[in-house]
């Protein structure tokens, strides 16, 4: 169900101190940690001696110690030491390939020696002075793909987000999915329409009339293994809709990092990264307060269908034109798997 070679997202940069952090990706149970020189290690998250936690113990001179009978450990998962022990034949740990980039830790489950930094997407606004970003976490329990399902069809938006960022030129608007590359896009074009609150607010702090009327557009972008950018804005009408300048516009990118728990849980990274007005923190703020009221209400959705998808397991579920990014997803995600299956079988 999970691609395993491939980098997820396991935690925000400033979730990782000194002090263990314990979390599951794609069914591995990992511990994150800062070691010597600030580097971050992730290993499995047991003790050699009796299986305990390691994300239960504490760091101590760079040195992962078990709180259950103080065995100390590498960031390779090899024991260093335990107390009246001799430790040169105890197994070692697996370790897991991280890397620390955009503000994000990074883990790669599967095979380490295909680890590679290079194989992580770019992503523009985390590498450019004149964006900001705010963001959080939630914890989901559904399936990872069905919270891809939702962001690759935004028509759910005039219904669950109708009192910020929904409208019903949603629906009405033609949506367009294609291939370009390694990515499924799905966009929609809304010309000559009326701001929907959230956005009315963002023209103010943009200094734009929040009752002009504007052109909007929403372009979701998928990668594997499960990052959605979502580009999404208004402009004043006319002046070129998505290839507006600047200050006929208010437009942002929403940021999903979507990362599997286990096979009916989820991590959920969210955020916005914005070029207008980048250096008002308050903006941010105000931004991701939002925006997390926002993902709450997907929260409740996701977590219900869920349950209905296990309360009914032989129902099949309808494929409409406006589900065609997630279909196309769930596609590219099947294929990977099936090929590391593949080659794992060779």
């Amino acid at each position: 169900m999970h691609i395993q070679n491939a980098w997820y997202v396991a935690a925000m940069s400033s979730e990782v101190t000194d002090k263990p952090l314990g979390r599951t990706i794609c069914n591995h149970n990992l511990v994150m940690y800062r070691g010597k020189d600030d580097a971050i290690a992730c290993i499995e998250d047991f003790c050699p001696h009796r299986g305990a936690a390691m994300s239960l113990g504490y760091v101590e001179e760079g040195e992962l110690v078990c709180g259950y009978h103080g065995l100390r450990m590498g960031p390779d998962g090899q024991t260093i030491s335990m107390p009246k022990q001799r430790t040169d034949r105890f197994p070692c740990t697996r370790s897991f390939p991280v890397m620390e980039k955009y503000g994000f830790v990074w883990v790669w489950p599967g095979d380490k020696a295909q680890a590679d930094e290079s194989k992580l997407p770019k992503f523009h606004w985390a590498e450019n002075d004149g964006w900001a970003y705010g963001g959080g976490l939630f914890h989901i329990k559904c399936d990872y793909r069905l919270m891809i399902d939702n962001l690759m069809d935004l028509t759910h938006e005039t219904y669950v987000h109708s009192t910020s960022i929904g409208q019903k030129e949603i629906d009405e608007a033609p949506v367009k999915t294609r291939m370009e590359g390694d990515q499924v896009i799905t966009e929609r074009f809304m010309p000559e329409v009326k701001a929907p609150p959230f956005w009315q607010m963002a023209m103010e702090f943009q200094g734009l009339d929040p009752n002009a009327i504007v052109d909007r557009w929403q372009i979701c972008r998928f990668n594997a293994p499960s990052h959605i950018m979502i580009d999404v804005g208004v402009a004043l009408a006319g002046n070129g809709g998505i290839d507006a300048p600047l200050e006929k516009r208010a437009s942002s990118v929403v940021v999903d990092f979507i990362t599997p728990e286990t096979d009916s849980t989820m991590h959920y990274f969210w955020g916005m990264a914005r070029n207008f007005q980048p250096e008002d923190a308050a903006l941010t703020d105000k931004i991701r307060e939002g925006q997390g009221g926002i993902f709450t209400e997907d929260l409740e959705v996701l977590e219900a269908q869920q349950k209905n998808l296990d309360r009914y397991p032989d129902r099949d579920l309808l494929k409409l034109d406006i589900d065609a990014g997630g279909v196309q997803a769930r596609r590219m995600i099947e294929r990977a798997i099936k090929l590391e299956q593949e080659a794992g079988n060779a």
